[in-house]
């Protein structure tokens, strides 16, 4: 058995004296771990950072084995984040997220792409939280807990002042349509929608949205793993700047 593809480099941890572990997320073959020999060397080792751009030939003699791979680099993403602690929490999210979410061997080509585009632009700081918040609503929708803003969950129709989201269902909901329950549901600010620049006060609130979709309905998805730190650690950094 053995395939070539690319992938973003997800995370990778020594095995043994010098190999390692490594998954990746493939365009093809979705995420997929496999051994690198010699993967802990000092001239493998440097490559194999997280958020890295590889191209990998894997192989094993059955299916269903761990298999190996090897690796060239195309491009490293880890000298713009180590410049940038916000960038770097950027990158860490974004492969700890995909991680957790993505069942193994199984291919989401779509949300692959958005993925590489996303950290391809991890050195702009001026659109990348806005990037972010979108990759984060693609995320959901991939895995089947896409958001509904096309109209009022309670009136029924478009409204032009959709306002807030159901926590529960997913829905928008407009100003009218909320009425005395506007308390209990969450913020939906004209960015999740693809409304226009946005400010990050407007990008802030947009991760509150997509946050407790991930943490209240993906996570319990997935028996009941906690959503990564890393996710929260990005969000509260890009909140301290706004302070």
């Amino acid at each position: 058995m053995d395939w070539r593809d690319q992938g973003i480099l997800l995370s990778s941890r020594r095995h043994g004296e010098s190999a390692a572990i490594i998954e990746v997320f493939t365009r093809e073959h979705g995420r997929h771990a496999g051994v690198v020999r010699g993967g802990a060397s000092r001239k493998i080792a440097p490559v194999l950072q997280a958020g890295a751009q590889l191209d990998v030939a894997w192989r094993a003699r059955l299916e269903d084995h761990i298999g190996t791979f090897t690796v060239e680099p195309l491009r490293s993403r880890a000298g713009v984040a180590m410049a940038d602690r916000q960038a770097l929490a950027g990158l860490n999210a974004v492969t700890a997220l995909l991680s957790f979410a993505l069942p193994e061997r199984e291919a989401h080509e779509a949300l692959y792409a958005r993925s590489e585009t996303l950290l391809d632009l991890l050195g702009d700081q001026e659109i990348w939280p806005l990037a972010y918040l979108q990759w984060e609503l693609a995320l959901l929708e991939e895995m089947g807990f896409g958001l509904d803003l096309s109209s009022c969950a309670v009136l029924g129709h478009g409204a032009n002042d959709l306002s807030y989201v159901s926590p529960r269902s997913g829905r928008a909901v407009s100003s009218a349509g909320a009425g005395e329950w506007a308390a209990r549901l969450l913020p939906l600010p004209p960015c999740l929608m693809g409304q226009g620049p946005a400010p990050d006060a407007e990008i802030a609130e947009g991760y509150v949205t997509t946050g407790h979709f991930l943490r209240e309905h993906l996570a319990p998805a997935l028996g009941e793993k906690p959503l990564p730190e890393a996710r929260q650690r990005f969000v509260d950094g890009f909140v301290r700047r706004l302070e």
